[in-house]
This record gives structure tokens, C-alpha cells and sequence, in this order.
């Protein structure tokens, strides 16, 4: 598949690598542009990709484009699709859709909703917004994607199979998207949080720091791939942990005193609300 990024930040480079190991694309048929000199370049050196010297290149030359701007900019990019006489030497990478010419056009975008891109693309782009997480940068990512109106489910499987090289790629309706800002894009940082506090812990217990923030970590990563792996709910893996009288749960006993149920709930709830904010004012 030709695919290109307008954008070679972070979450495009882990993108790119993640497509190149699945087989999604080879280096030869990816080509990246970025605003900031040197940063596609740089991308392209480390993987064989090609570097493009503008958005329009990389429109030309691709059949599916990952927009990974910043808001900001988003639009702008959109608005320099080619024009006429360089899609037409370029014809085999656009559609026909009901006798329009159109590309897929996949948006890493935050906040920023499938109406708004669609209307600057002037139906000449077939939208899928995705809201990612970034663990995809180890390639144990969380993303949730959402069709446009003239999104095919052809196009869906090249979003799932893109976002599925660098983890797990589920479909949802748009109106969820926030939601899923709220949980697993957002979720990352709690779970940093998470780390931070059961190693701050061990160290108050006489654990050296190191030590103490090495094993929260492996706690934390161990117990995610049980729930990932196993058949169970999470209430009856921690039950297996739960010895009547024992140090489980006089600790679990502490964090339901502080709260901690309601707290990570409250966050996924305020930060979806500022994500829908966030949609609303763009």
C-alpha cells in the first residue's frame, strides 16, 4: 500500500516503523513530510522511507494519508491537496466514489471532528479519525478509530491494520471518541501516577528507589497482561490475590478508604468532558 504522513513527530515515526515490521507497507511505498526541516529526513534516513519536500508530494503520492499535525495546522494541510493537473498524472492513487475523484485521508488529529475534516476536504477525502495512546510508541498501543460518511469498510481494515502494527485498533462510534480520550488516551498519565505513588510507597517501607519504582512497574505491567491474557474479570484476578486476613486486603481496605475507585472514575469522566470541550471549540 502507498502511504503517506503529513507529519513526522513521535506517534507518525512509530507508525511508520510499526507498518515496515508488519509487512503493512515497505519502506519504498511510505513518503513523509513535516513542517519542521530536517524531521522527515531524519525519519526517512532511519527507515528507507521517502522524504517529501511538501504535503502536496505526499498527497500525490499515496493511496491512504496519516495526517499527525497539530490541531493547528490540520486544515491547512487538508486544503493543500493537489490540484487538477497533478492528480491527474497521479490518477491511479485517488478513488472513484460516485463519479468523484476521493482519497482516504486518516486523522491522528486530537479534538478535532470528522465534520471539520470532511468539509475542508471538499468530499475529495474519505475521513477516519483515530484517537491513539502513546504506548504505540513500544508498539503496545490503545487506539479507537471512527468511519467518516464515505469511509468504507475497505478503509477500515487499512486503519486497523496501520494502528494494529503498534497494538490494539478497535472501531467505535465517533461520539465515543471522547470517551476514549478520557480512558485510554488520557490513561497513560494515570497510570504513571499509579507507578509513581506504589513506588514512593516502597520507598517509605525501606526500599531503595530504584528497586522500589522497578518492581511497580513490572507489578503494573504483569497484572495489565493477566487481564489481557486470561478469561477473567478483573475482580476475580484480584480475588486469587486475596487471602482472608491477610496483607491484600488490609491494602485494598486503605485504598478504598482514600478512594481510589471513584478518583480513576472521576478522571475518565473529567477528561472526556474536556475533550468534548476541547471538540466543540475547534
Amino acid at each position: 500500500m502507498k502511504l503517506g504522513f503529513i507529519g513526522s513527530g513521535k506517534m507518525a515515526t512509530a507508525l511508520v516503523h510499526g507498518v515496515i515490521k508488519a509487512g503493512v507497507s515497505q519502506p519504498s511505498d511510505i513518503i513523509a513530510s513535516d513542517a519542521i526541516s530536517g524531521v522527515a529526513e531524519k525519519l526517512a534516513k532511519d527507515t528507507g522511507i521517502t522524504a517529501a519536500a511538501s504535503n502536496a508530494e505526499v498527497f500525490a503520492a499515496s493511496e491512504a494519508i496519516v495526517l499527525a499535525v497539530k490541531p493547528g495546522d490540520a486544515l491547512i494541510a487538508i486544503q493543500q491537496i493537489p490540484g487538477q493537473q497533478m492528480e491527474s498524472s497521479m490518477s491511479w492513487a485517488w478513488r472513484s466514489e460516485g463519479g468523484k475523484q476521493t482519497k482516504l485521508l486518516i486523522s491522528i488529529v486530537a479534538g478535532l471532528p470528522i465534520s471539520k475534516l470532511e468539509a475542508a476536504g471538499s468530499e475529495r477525502l474519505r475521513i477516519i479519525r483515530v484517537m491513539p495512546n502513546t504506548p504505540a510508541l513500544i508498539g503496545a498501543g490503545a487506539a479507537a478509530f471512527s468511519c467518516g460518511t464515505t469511509a468504507t469498510a475497505a478503509d477500515a481494515d487499512v486503519a486497523r491494520k496501520i494502528f494494529g502494527s503498534v497494538g490494539l485498533a478497535v472501531q467505535v462510534k465517533e461520539e465515543l471518541l471522547d470517551a476514549v480520550t478520557g480512558l485510554s488516551g488520557s490513561g497513560p498519565a494515570y497510570i504513571y501516577t499509579i507507578i509513581e505513588a506504589l513506588a514512593d510507597g516502597g520507598v517509605l517501607m525501606g526500599l531503595p528507589r530504584d528497586l522500589a519504582l522497578q518492581l511497580a512497574a513490572q507489578t503494573v505491567a504483569g497484572s495489565a497482561e493477566m487481564v489481557l491474557k486470561s478469561s477473567l474479570h478483573p475482580a476475580a484476578l484480584r480475588d486469587q490475590v486475596t487471602s482472608p486476613g491477610g496483607t491484600t486486603i488490609a491494602g485494598l481496605e486503605a485504598l478504598e478508604k482514600a478512594g481510589i475507585r471513584s478518583a480513576l472514575i472521576a478522571a475518565v469522566r473529567a477528561a472526556t468532558q474536556r475533550a468534548r470541550e476541547l471538540g466543540s471549540a475547534k
